[in-house]
């Protein structure tokens, strides 16, 4: 398969200031980015770089938004693995397709995204019909990662770390939690993206407990029918 077909072509564009991220997670991000831009010289005094960062927790709670703007703050490409093209059911194939993805990525000392990365890491057990080749696989995987050069950057995300093969692991230097945002949170980010709509459309009912991507389309969806509603009143009034 085409290493074009295995990787998802998304361009949009994510600074690191767009993205809620708590205290802890925005310090070892600052501090990731500023061992990458000063990688020459860390090297120099034969200091290593953190470069395969695993991303864990809660789905839609910015996992692949801090991905993009790593990528956007260190000016590097982000390749994006396509999971649903490089899963394959012929044996062998799947670690091939993978193969190709980490090599285009060193060669251009890109951000490598893996998400969903359970399901490329899984625990070698369980099935024994899967075991053999998700053995081969997970080795697979394990050495790529371990000869993957230090000026790019490997970046998985999961949702389910537990399931996930404990050697693999073992090799992320840096692993950060995501969890729900707390209120005060939350609100901050209502505040941000309602801000560009007119005021009477900003007073919207807010839902709590919820990841970020659960809150934008609650917003999104409260203001639509807020709008919607303004313009059938108008429409009536005209008539």
């Amino acid at each position: 398969m085409n290493v074009f077909d295995l990787i998802i072509n998304d361009k949009q564009q994510v600074a690191l200031n767009d993205v809620f991220l708590n205290h802890t997670n925005t310090e070892q991000i600052h501090q990731l980015i500023k061992e990458h831009l000063y990688i020459e010289e860390l090297s120099s005094y034969n200091l290593p770089v953190n470069n395969k960062v695993l991303l864990k927790g809660s789905s839609g709670c910015g996992k692949t938004m801090t991905a993009k703007a790593i990528a956007q703050s260190l000016d590097k490409k982000i390749l994006i693995l396509n999971l649903s093209n490089v899963v394959c059911s012929r044996i062998g194939e799947t670690s091939q397709n993978i193969k190709q993805v980490f090599d285009k990525a060193a060669r251009e000392n890109a951000v490598l995204f893996l998400d969903e990365f359970d399901q490329i890491g899984k625990a070698r057990g369980g099935d024994e019909k899967d075991v053999g080749e998700m053995r081969r696989l997970v080795n697979t995987v394990i050495q790529l990662i371990d000869y993957y050069p230090e000026n790019a950057l490997l970046i998985c995300a999961t949702n389910h770390p537990e399931m996930i093969d404990h050697a693999l692991l073992r090799r992320f230097q840096l692993q950060l939690k995501y969890e729900l945002p707390e209120t005060k949170v939350l609100d901050q980010y209502y505040d941000t993206i309602l801000d560009r709509f007119p005021k009477e459309l900003q007073n919207i009912q807010r839902l709590y407990n919820i990841s970020f991507a659960q809150a934008k389309d609650h917003a999104f969806t409260m203001v639509k029918s807020a709008l919607i509603s303004k313009l059938e009143a108008s429409k009536n009034l005209a008539v």
